[in-house]
């Protein structure tokens, strides 16, 4: 596994334990970020899971008006925790990461819902980021 898969990851248990908690990112991302200074051999992957959860909070706004847009007849209420933790961090890597071919984004973030969400999930997540993709251009 890649460091930047493991970066999407840890930034997916963040943003997913905010929600699921109903509590600030920033908070945990503060608490994450005490943790990263014990762990030296996972600094890698720590840099580039807060560049994704930093982007996702200072753009919060216009990546989840994004989803709604793109996401017909669903809330993003509606949606999985998880899913809606995954369509972020694919949005904010679209957008905002141009060293992220959206190809690549898109692969990633379909490839943890094939893993960790439902049965239709996957599909989901490809076509609205694919949308998000197309739209972009």
């Amino acid at each position: 596994m890649s460091a930047r898969t493991k970066a999407r990851k840890r930034a997916l248990d963040m943003l997913y334990s905010a929600d699921m908690r109903q509590v600030p990112v920033e908070q945990v991302l503060a608490v994450e970020a005490e943790r990263a200074v014990s762990e030296p051999e996972r600094q890698a992957s720590w840099l580039y899971a807060r560049e994704i959860v930093d982007g996702i909070v200072d753009h919060r706004e216009e990546i989840d008006e994004l989803i709604t847009t793109h996401s017909r007849g669903w809330t993003l209420e509606r949606m999985p925790a998880v899913d809606r933790a995954l369509l972020r961090i694919g949005v904010w890597e679209i957008l905002y990461n141009d060293a992220v071919p959206d190809p690549v984004a898109i692969s990633e973030a379909v490839e943890a819902a094939t893993v960790l969400s439902t049965d239709d999930s996957a599909g989901f997540v490809n076509g609205l980021l694919a949308a998000i993709s197309h739209a972009k251009a």
